[in-house]
């Protein structure tokens, strides 16, 4: 009887253990720690940033033209949800740039992509210098 007893409970101990490691990243504490750890990645390049994202990359991209001079983005929001999915709620990971980008450039991208994040809108930010991080859900 103490045998089985404790066959019970390792039995239940090991598949309580493997679930928790199988369950699904929490994004937001996990986006959350590039803000909280953002002098690691405050003036230094997009891609850094993007490197050390080893988890779970961004989604959708939606460049803010600055509001009296809307030929220039100062910042962009990057969501981790899908277009189809609602945006109320999303992860959003503002990156304020160091020096603007042409909105021109940055419309031309969403609009081919459909806002989504491409190797292609890795390329434009990859480069570009962060200026701030912050992350909030909408």
């Amino acid at each position: 009887m103490k045998n089985i007893i404790l066959f019970i409970i390792l039995f239940t101990a090991f598949f309580s253990c493997k679930s928790k490691a199988q369950q699904p990243i929490d994004t937001l504490n996990y986006v959350k720690q590039f803000e909280i750890n953002k002098a690691d990645y405050v003036n230094k390049p997009f891609s850094y940033l993007l490197n050390q994202m080893a988890q779970i990359q961004p989604k959708t991209v939606w460049s803010i033209p600055v509001k009296n001079k809307r030929n220039i983005v100062r910042s962009t929001g990057f969501l981790f949800c899908k277009m189809n999915q609602s945006f109320y709620n999303a992860i959003n990971l503002y990156i304020t740039w160091q020096d603007n980008i042409p909105y021109s450039q940055t419309q031309l991208l969403g609009e081919q992509n459909g806002y989504y994040f491409t190797n292609d809108e890795k390329l434009l930010y990859g480069n570009k210098i962060i200026k701030d991080i912050r992350v909030y859900r909408r």
